[in-house]
């Protein structure tokens, strides 16, 4: 297959110049030309080209002026700029404006290559950085998704078979499931990755600004609207708009989203024209939409319209064999952040975060953890969990364990229990406090030194000889 050769967009109105680069370079470059600024700047869109060479002395609209109105283009290629006078003012102004190279007239053609190979070597050492920070931005959002349950293993698979469609996905889930890193995750996997990623959150808006926000507005459509003002789904135009709290849209903004979905099209607050925007629309909601449907709340053709893919997220509660693999990560993550190290969470901690039913999901769990590594205590743990109020999983139905033998649990296990997480963290709070006891007494009750031997912190080492009600008397 033939190697496609670089396009160079000549914008001269000395016709000369053109001919001697395509009789100089047409084996390695293709060259195409334009008279002046104007027709220069409508090639741009036409030909697609790799690289520009601009002059700066033209009739009309001369070469600044040019650049300038390039700067505005979306990705525009690079410029080299070329001029037969030499004022050092013309290299500040066009370096300013974003000029790649200045070449000065009279030019000699391998001197001009010279200049082109390295602007191009310029060029396609950013478009590597570029994907090289696109493709971190990937394995960073990975690496917030966290979790290797069966559960969470379908999810991922349903984002990795989807996140290159054009399908609108709708992301349904409990507060705190991770709803905003599933849809930046969806993004980042996409040919968009590159574009931008637009969130709203819809009930964070007053219904009045939420149409203003969304769509813009032209100047003088309400009082204070001095300037026209381009709205998210313009900003957002060739990448991604997260719709976040979709559920508490206003009703009567619904149809003007519906229309996006459909046509991709909308007009600005007092304004007449259609707008066209390529937009790929995400949306996420903990409310339920059929619910509100039936109460006339949410149009029902919009639902349909978002629903093309539905990820159902599990709450934390569903996907507890997640919990030690979250813990870690958040751990590790604060303990970065503050610049602080605590010891691996214990055994009885853990049994305590494993059987507590998460309200607030992640969300919640990594509030916790990160107090923990502030305040360099894990058995805070304990007292936030109460705080929190009784979330305490309830015992599993006997007949999900029939197969199994159930081991000997002490009088301190509730006889009516038949949790396995349950059972083992019993078992292993009897021990710890066998151990800690153990501890207290050789080291005759002097509790810095028995947290020293424990390798706990002094404040863990408290909490846990109330949590165990042990005295010196025993």
């Amino acid at each position: 297959m033939a190697k496609i050769k670089v396009k160079i967009l000549v914008i001269d109105d000395d016709p000369k110049v053109s001919w001697i680069l395509s009789e100089g370079l047409s084996k390695k470059f293709e060259f195409v030309s334009a008279r002046d600024g104007i027709e220069g700047i409508q090639m741009v869109s036409t030909e697609k080209p790799d690289l520009i060479l601009l002059d700066i002395k033209m009739p009309g609209m001369n070469g600044m002026e040019v650049l300038e109105k390039l700067n505005k283009l979306e990705n525009r290629p690079e410029v080299i700029m070329v001029s037969g006078h030499g004022e050092t003012q013309y290299v500040v102004d066009s370096v300013k404006l974003g000029a790649a190279e200045f070449i000065n007239k009279p030019f000699d053609v391998n001197e001009i290559e010279i200049h082109i190979n390295t602007v191009l070597e310029k060029t396609a050492l950013k478009k590597e950085v570029k994907e090289l920070k696109s493709k971190l931005e990937v394995k960073n959002t990975y690496d917030t998704f966290i979790g290797d349950s069966d559960v969470m293993q379908k999810v991922k698979s349903v984002i990795e078979q989807v996140s290159d469609s054009e399908l609108t996905v709708l992301i349904r889930g409990e507060s705190g499931t991770g709803k905003e890193i599933v849809a930046r995750l969806l993004h980042n996997l996409s040919s968009r990755h590159n574009e931008p990623f637009m969130k709203v959150n819809c009930a964070a808006i007053p219904r009045d600004l939420l149409e203003a926000e969304l769509f813009g507005y032209e100047k003088g459509a309400f009082t204070g609207a001095h300037k026209m003002k381009q709205g998210r789904f313009e900003v957002a135009h060739k990448g991604t708009m997260f719709l976040d709290e979709i559920g508490d849209m206003p009703l009567e903004l619904q149809s003007k989203l519906l229309q996006v979905l459909e046509q991709q099209e909308f007009v600005r607050v007092g304004g007449v024209q259609n707008i066209h925007v390529d937009v790929r629309i995400i949306g996420a909601t903990n409310k339920n939409l059929e619910q509100a449907i039936a109460q006339k709340e949410f149009r029902e053709d919009l639902f349909y319209r978002l629903n093309e893919i539905t990820l159902l997220l599990p709450a934390l509660r569903i996907r507890k064999e997640d919990i030690p693999l979250l813990v870690n990560h958040f751990v590790k993550k604060y303990e970065e952040a503050y610049k602080k190290q605590i010891p691996p969470i214990s055994q009885h901690i853990m049994s305590q975060l494993l059987s507590y039913n998460w309200p607030g999901n992640v969300r919640q769990l990594e509030n916790m953890m990160k107090q923990i590594v502030v305040r360099e205590d894990e058995a805070i743990i304990t007292e936030l969990l109460e705080a929190a109020g009784n979330h305490v999983i309830a015992s599993e139905p006997a007949n999900t364990v029939s197969t199994f033998s159930i081991p000997q649990v002490t009088d301190s296990a509730s006889s009516d229990s038949y949790s396995l997480k349950a059972i083992i963290g019993e078992k292993i709070a009897v021990e710890e406090k066998k151990l800690i006891s153990q501890v207290l007494h050789k080291t005759n009750w002097n509790r810095r030194k028995a947290a020293e031997l424990l390798e706990i912190s002094y404040r863990s080492l408290l909490y846990k000889i109330k949590d165990y009600a042990l005295n010196s008397t025993k």
